[in-house]
């Protein structure tokens, strides 16, 4: 189930709502979650989804991964994010240096794209690799309290929990639901304002 920030008819807004009751419901463990992933559009566009060649959505995936962070909240005390990138990723040059609003800071590290690399990482930011390794490393962190962000895998098949999508002038992800449910961490459903730029 996909909804599109863009395209609010009556009915698409009740659908909307619908599914968002469910996402809620799922997201704080009371009902099962849906099998697919949910897409949530910060700004209007259209386009195939693919990484763009430039980092000209660097701005906007910043924006994005920020809003992820914000909601999302990981076993233990309050402490700085370790934010890992790995293997080559074209629009994670604004991932340095992210502040928090409740203060923490996130340290970004560059890694090799495999499994044993992932160690003190709670994000997974997986650049332009391939799909397999994309996959081994959403496996590798599935359970460990490690949040994962795929920026080159758009229809979600990694199993990754946000899947970045770029459209011709828009930044957009899917959320999957399952690989939350999944994660070990847990996931304010108000991550879906960052569809409507409530963040």
């Amino acid at each position: 189930m996909f909804y599109n920030g863009s395209d609010w008819t009556k009915a698409g807004v009740e659908m909307a709502l619908h599914g968002i009751l469910i996402l809620a419901a799922a997201l704080a463990g009371e009902a099962p979650a849906p099998a697919a992933a949910v897409e949530l559009v910060s700004s209007a566009g259209e386009g195939a989804g693919g990484v763009p060649r430039d980092d000209s959505y660097a701005p906007g995936t910043a924006r994005i991964v920020t809003g992820i962070l914000e909601y999302t909240r990981w076993p233990g005390p309050a402490a700085p994010l370790t934010l890992c990138v790995a293997g080559p990723a074209q629009q994670a040059g604004r991932l340095d240096g992210l502040r928090l609003a409740d203060g923490r800071t996130v340290q970004r590290r560059q890694i090799a794209p495999l499994p044993l690399a992932i160690g003190g990482c709670q994000v997974l930011y997986i650049g332009n690799i391939p799909p397999p390794a994309t996959r081994q490393l959403v496996a590798a962190a599935r359970g460990k309290g490690v949040l994962t962000i795929a920026e080159a895998d758009p229809a979600c098949r990694s199993q990754a929990m946000f899947c970045m999508v770029y459209e011709p002038r828009a930044v957009s992800f899917r959320m999957n639901v399952d690989a939350i449910a999944r994660s070990g961490l847990r996931v304010d459903p108000r991550v879906l304002r960052l569809a409507e730029g409530g963040f």
